[in-house]
Parts: C-alpha cells; sequence; structure tokens
C-alpha cells in the first residue's frame, strides 16, 4: 500500500504537469496569434520543440545516468516555472520564442529524467498498470487543460493564464520533493567530470548495447517510428477537418472530445486488465488499429464519419503506448536507460521535423486526404512490421513472464 501511495503521488504531480501543459501551450499560442496574426509564427513554435531536443539530447543522457533523478526533475520543474512566469513580462516577440526554445530545452531533458526515476520507482510487476494510469492522466489532461484555459481566458487574459502554469510546475516541484530518493548508487560515479570524452563513450556503449540486444532496439526503434508518424500525420488533422471535411468549430471540438474519449476507455481497460492483457498483443494489435483509426479518419467525408476513425485511434494508441513504454522498462537497463533514451529520441525528433515538413509540403502542392492517405497506409505498413516481430522467434524469450534484463 504504501508502494501504492507514492506511485498515485508521482501520477498526481504527472496530472498537475501536464494540464499546467495545456494551459501554457494554448496561452502561448494566443499570445503569438495575437502579436502576429499569422499561422507561420504559431507553427515557427510547433518545431522549436523537436529542435531543443536536438539540442539537448546528445549530452543530457550522459548527465541524467549520472546524477540524481529526483533533484534533476525537481530542478527542472522550478526552472521552468521562473521563466515561465517570466513570459508576460517580456519586451518583444523574439524574446518570448528564445525563452519558449529555453523551455523547450528543459522539457526535453525532463521526459528522459522522468522515465528513468519511474522505472527505478515502479517495481516490474505493477509497470505495465502504472503505464496505463499515466495514459489515462494525460488524457484526461488533454481534455481538463484547454477547459481550465479557456475559464482562465474568461477572468483574466492568456498572461494570467501562463503564470498558472507556473504555479502548477511549483506543485509538481513539491510532490516530486516528497517522492523517495531512488538513485542509491550514484556515489560510485558523481565524481566523474563531465566532458566530452564521457559522451563520446557514452555513445559507444548505446552503439555496444544496440549492437548485442538487436531486438530491443528493433522495437525502440518501432515504437519512435509510431511517435514520427502520428505527428506528422496530425499536422494535417485539422486542416482536414476543416477545410476537407468542412466541419464547425463546435464540431471539431466535439471530434477531439471523441479522440480524449477514447484515450480514456482504453487506458481503463489497460489498467484494469492488466494482469491479462499480454505486453506483446499491446504493441501488435495497438498499432495497428491506431493505423487503420487513421485510414478510417482520412477516409471520412463528414463529421459522422470520422468521428469513429478518431475513436479507434485514441483507443488503440493507449494499448501501444503501454505495451512499448513496459517493454522499454523492463528490457533496457535502467543505469543506461537516460543516454539510450535521449540518444534515440535526438533521430527521433530530426525525422519529425523533416517527415512534418514534408506532408505539410506535399499537402500545398497537391491535397491534404491523398497525403493523409498515403501517410496512413506507410503507417498501416509499420504496424504490421510491429505485429509480425511480435510474432517472431524472439517473443517467448522477451515476453514471457520475468523477462527483464534491467540488470543486463
Amino acid at each position: 500500500m504504501t508502494r501504492w501511495k507514492y506511485l498515485l503521488m508521482l501520477l498526481g504531480g504527472i496530472g498537475i504537469s501536464n494540464v499546467g501543459g495545456w494551459v501554457y501551450l494554448i496561452a502561448l499560442n494566443l499570445i503569438i496569434l495575437n502579436e502576429t496574426g499569422s499561422p507561420l509564427a504559431i507553427a515557427i513554435l510547433y518545431i522549436l520543440g523537436p529542435i531543443a531536443t536536438i539540442c539537448t539530447n546528445v549530452w543530457a543522457g550522459s548527465l541524467i545516468d549520472r546524477v540524481n533523478t529526483r533533484r534533476l526533475m525537481m530542478g527542472l520543474d522550478v526552472f521552468r516555472a521562473l521563466c515561465i512566469a517570466f513570459i508576460p513580462f517580456l519586451p518583444s516577440l523574439i524574446y518570448v520564442y528564445i525563452l519558449a526554445f529555453i523551455i523547450n530545452m528543459g522539457s526535453a531533458i525532463f521526459q528522459p529524467t522522468s522515465m528513468v526515476y519511474m522505472t527505478r520507482l515502479v517495481p516490474e510487476e505493477d509497470r505495465q498498470r502504472f503505464n496505463a494510469l499515466r495514459s489515462f492522466i494525460n488524457s484526461c489532461g488533454s481534455l481538463i487543460g484547454p477547459a481550465i484555459a479557456g475559464i482562465l481566458f474568461w477572468m483574466g487574459t492568456p498572461h494570467t493564464a501562463i503564470q498558472v502554469n507556473a504555479v502548477a510546475l511549483f506543485f509538481s516541484a513539491l510532490i516530486i520533493m516528497m517522492l523517495p530518493n531512488v538513485d542509491g548508487r550514484l556515489e560510485e560515479t558523481e565524481e566523474q567530470r563531465f566532458t566530452w570524452d564521457m559522451i563520446k563513450n557514452d555513445f559507444r556503449v548505446i552503439f555496444s548495447f544496440s549492437k548485442n540486444y538487436t531486438y530491443v532496439t528493433k522495437i525502440y526503434l518501432l515504437f519512435s517510428s509510431t511517435t514520427i508518424f502520428m505527428t506528422a500525420i496530425d499536422s494535417l488533422e485539422a486542416a482536414f477537418a476543416k477545410e476537407v471535411l468542412s466541419i464547425s468549430d463546435t464540431n471539431y471540438g466535439f471530434l477531439l472530445s471523441v479522440f480524449g474519449a477514447g484515450i480514456i476507455i482504453g487506458s481503463i481497460i489497460n489498467s484494469v486488465f492488466s494482469k491479462q492483457l499480454a505486453v506483446n498483443l499491446l504493441i501488435g494489435f495497438g498499432t495497428i488499429f491506431t493505423s487503420i483509426g487513421y485510414i478510417v479518419l482520412y477516409s471520412s467525408n463528414g463529421f459522422y464519419s470520422a468521428a469513429p476513425g478518431v475513436f479507434l485511434i485514441g483507443f488503440a494508441v493507449t494499448f501501444a503506448n503501454t505495451g512499448y513504454l513496459t517493454f522499454y522498462q523492463n528490457h533496457v537497463p535502467v543505469r543506461m536507460m537516460g543516454r539510450f533514451g535521449s540518444f534515440f529520441s535526438v533521430m527521433e525528433a530530426g525525422f519529425i521535423v523533416a517527415l512534418t515538413v514534408l506532408i505539410g509540403l506535399a499537402s500545398e502542392l497537391t491535397s491534404i486526404r491523398p497525403v493523409g492517405l498515403i501517410g496512413s497506409f506507410s503507417f498501416f505498413i509499420l504496424g504490421l512490421m510491429a505485429w509480425k516481430a511480435m510474432a517472431g522467434g524472439k517473443r517467448k524469450e522477451y515476453f514471457q513472464k520475468g523477462a527483464d534484463s534491467n540488470n543486463v
């Protein structure tokens, strides 16, 4: 019971941070839109995230695996809170972009740090349920966050909402402070100097692990590819709904609610039946049915034909994410998880930027529906690859109960 007390506290911190993140994103969008009136200015804001990941995660993994992760998470939350609180006082838009980029750098380091901390805190037998609950919390945040942002805009201005997010991050830091210290063996490494030679040696460690454990790397790359495809295809979703399907703003809001409902129902099923649902089936079926959801969406002709596709995307992606994250936590050694995740996230961010730009240009030169369908069918092929990987000879070795290489 004590164990789950800490896990629920961690989920609470994640929830507060997630809701605050949505409020911050919507408020910053409105601030920039009010200043410029330019969709391009908003697009630049969205590209800052992947670029920040590329700039930081080349070296961040080496830092994460050598410091106290709980203290680093607290420090990053406080740092981001201070930066966000300073945004309303900036004199011009260029400073907003610079500070937003710095905040994104902090978020890029926080994500792999929190993954290492969660893997150490959550026992292997609880990880699948914890990941499902985490997905549920995040999906609730995607519904509650915009609603809170709307209330704050009604009560004040986007700048008020920005300040509220800064407070939310301070609360998140306080919750993390009350969690246990799980980095018991860092005294051996904390005296090492942080140098370029250390980073190069860490790259060699990652390459060596990837070569020796090709199946683990293959599954992680499938997970990264899922993220890349979803991010790129999602960039067309609003334009497709508004311009091709001619859906009103109100109905588009309902469509997003249908997506959120799919995530919530999928997450509840995942958490309730975590002991019965096999990780390999979560990955295989989840990836395939997520891609089918996109095919249904981009084949639709109106709200009612698009809604089942949007629901299926939200429903199926929770199974895929829970499966991938559980596999990752169970089979990548926790002592090098920061380096492994950070290294591959750099490549993932680069591909996200490239594919998103490519899909955007293709939809401008041709039309949105065929580009969306080509992207969706390409995603479906990826789903078949995931299913084949789950049904291969390595399945018994890596997916049987107790198969854990965290101590490799």
